[in-house]
């Protein structure tokens, strides 16, 4: 060729070689990319990953817009995270620029929305590159294989829901009180006191308790005298009409044909008495007066304070001291209820003969869940305006599994009086529809129920709260509270919790395969496995996927097991 034309060929062949190689971006290497979890975990149904990668120097070109999402692969589907965008040092962009030639290190966070498919999985990285307006193909990079879902064993529906108590008590303990007054610096008994209506009222209510078969009485004299006068003269004075009190009781007593035990004793001043009189009171200073009864503990040294404010004292004398001047009778009545064998049989043969408080109580005295609904649906009938026998129906309906019958008692309960129970319960059904937003608010109307704190448990276990929910559940022995415990890896109180669950079922025997598998027990894996697969054969294939177990997948009876 004739060297006047051999340069520009040159020069040509150059430009294209080298515009050619710039074109090109090489595969990424899976060393430089690292997903975290291995593998993925679902957590709050969601699969959270976090992926650090490295564009090693001279690897990005300078006129490069490379955009990298991460996708998860499943069997029927796929699910992408969030894309990242980066550009070379050339592009015009507001990406993250990465040098060329040093490269540079990024940090890429997606969640995928959990399926039940994704436990078998592949993880991998997809770049959409371009140089210029010219599309580069770089190949996907698999970084990460299935996902632990052990979080997803969480079960509103297995909960407890909240029963509205009784308020059933065997012995009712009543006082009834009367009061025999007495003049200024007198201790005998006027017949205007004895024969007031007040008295005669209070001697009828004994012997008629006294006489009662489920009834018991026991009295108490108290006498007392008001705090002026002096210690020496009060202490004589309350010792009198306490003495006095006793005898004409007595003598009370013995007419009525009532025997009931009798305490006596007296008060030689009243400064209890006194000083909430007082404060009940709308005396002028009565603040005062107060003060100066809680600065001075003497009794001399008081009553002459008091006395020095000459404005309230003969206010205090004429309305105050003489209620103090008395003997309180009190009859302490304790009424006997039914026994719990009565209850049982009119529950059964005439529950209209108990009241609400024994009817309620009756349900609780059987372990048989049909007897127990057939108790409060009677209750409804016969006490239809309590809200807690239909909250306690929907309980039940709730503990068998009929969610719809479960929320329709409770709605009920609700618009016979909003209550914190069903308020609780309908949370528990909120959680079993997916809906935390609304479980939550629900709960937040509940405050005092007692199986409150189960219920939030099972509410983070499904935010992926794992420690809150573990220390929500407390003591309570169940399933969801065990998977909480080995969520945060406390495996010992896990078991502890698991072998005391009351009703155990298959998923009690799963999990605890999964602790046996965290503990590298072959073992209990096995023979956990077993029981759980006994109870529900759809376990085998929960297992057999499940990478809770992956490093049983070689053992030969677990392979028979779960295929």
């Amino acid at each position: 060729m004739n060297k006047k034309y051999l340069m520009p060929f040159l020069v040509l062949a150059a430009i294209l070689t080298f515009s050619s190689c710039s074109n090109k971006l090489k595969p990424l290497a899976e060393e430089y990319i690292k997903a975290e979890p291995q593998p993925l975990e679902a957590i709050g149904g969601k699969v959270p990953v976090t992926i650090n990668a490295t564009f090693p120097a001279k690897w990005f070109n300078k006129k490069a817009v490379v955009t990298v999402t991460p996708v998860l692969r499943y069997a029927g589907g796929e699910a992408w995270g969030t894309s990242y965008t980066y550009q070379g040092e050339k592009v015009k962009g507001n990406n993250q620029v990465i040098p060329q030639k040093d490269g540079a290190n990024v940090t890429m966070k997606s969640a995928f929305t959990y399926k039940p498919e994704m436990k078998k999985s592949e993880l991998y990285l997809t770049f959409d590159a371009k140089i210029k307006n010219k599309t580069v193909k770089l190949p996907d990079v698999k970084i990460g294989e299935g996902v632990i879902a052990t979080s997803e064993l969480a079960d509103a529906a297995t909960a407890n829901a909240a029963i509205a108590a009784d308020k059933f008590q065997r012995i009712i303990k009543e006082a009834h009180d009367a009061n025999i007054m007495f003049l200024i610096q007198q201790a005998n008994l006027r017949a205007k006191e004895l024969n007031s209506d007040a008295i005669k009222e209070w001697k009828e209510l004994v012997k008629n308790a006294d006489e009662a078969p489920n009834q018991n009485v026991a009295i108490e004299i108290s006498a007392y005298a008001s705090p002026d006068g002096g210690v020496k003269l009060n202490t004589g004075l309350a010792e009198n009409r306490e003495g006095n009190t006793s005898k004409y009781l007595a003598k009370e007593l013995k007419k009525m044909k009532v025997d009931a035990p009798v305490d006596a004793r007296y008060t030689a001043q009243d400064w209890e008495g006194f000083k909430e009189l007082v404060a009940a009171s709308n005396l002028q200073d009565k603040d005062l007066v107060l003060r100066v009864i809680s600065m001075y503990q003497d009794p001399e040294t008081r009553e002459k304070e008091i006395k020095n404010i000459s404005a309230v004292y003969s206010d205090l004398a004429e309305t105050i001291l003489p209620q103090l001047r008395r003997s309180r009778l009190t009859a302490n009545i304790e009424i006997i209820g039914k026994s719990d064998d009565e209850i049982s049989a009119l529950a059964k043969s005439n529950p209209s003969e108990l009241n609400i408080e024994e009817i309620l109580y009756a349900a609780t005295l059987t372990n048989n869940d049909a007897e127990k609904m057939a108790i409060y649906t009677k209750a409804s009938e016969l006490y239809p305006n309590c809200y807690r026998t239909w909250n306690n129906i929907g309980m039940m309906a709730f503990r068998a599994g009929d969610l719809a019958k479960a929320e329709q008692m409770f709605n009920k309960s609700n618009s016979v009086k909003a209550n914190p129970e069903a308020n609780m319960n309908l949370g528990l059904i909120a959680l079993t529809k997916g809906d935390q937003a609304k479980a939550q608010q629900l709960f937040g109307s509940a405050a005092g129920v007692a199986e409150l704190g189960e219920a939030l448990g099972v509410l983070y276990l499904e935010q992926g709260e794992w420690a809150k929910a573990a220390n929500s559940f407390g003591s309570v022995k169940s399933n969801n509270a065990a998977l909480a415990q080995i969520l945060t890896k406390d495996y010992s109180k896990a078991s502890q919790t698991l072998n005391a669950v009351a009703k155990p079922d298959a998923t009690t025997s799963y999990l605890k395969a999964v602790v046996a598998a965290r503990t590298n027990d072959a073992n209990a894996v096995i023979s956990n496995l077993k029981a759980a697969i006994a109870a529900d054969k759809a376990m085998a294939k929960e297992a057999a996927i499940d990478l809770e177990f992956a490093k049983y997948a070689t053992n030969s009876e677990f392979a028979a097991l779960v295929k």
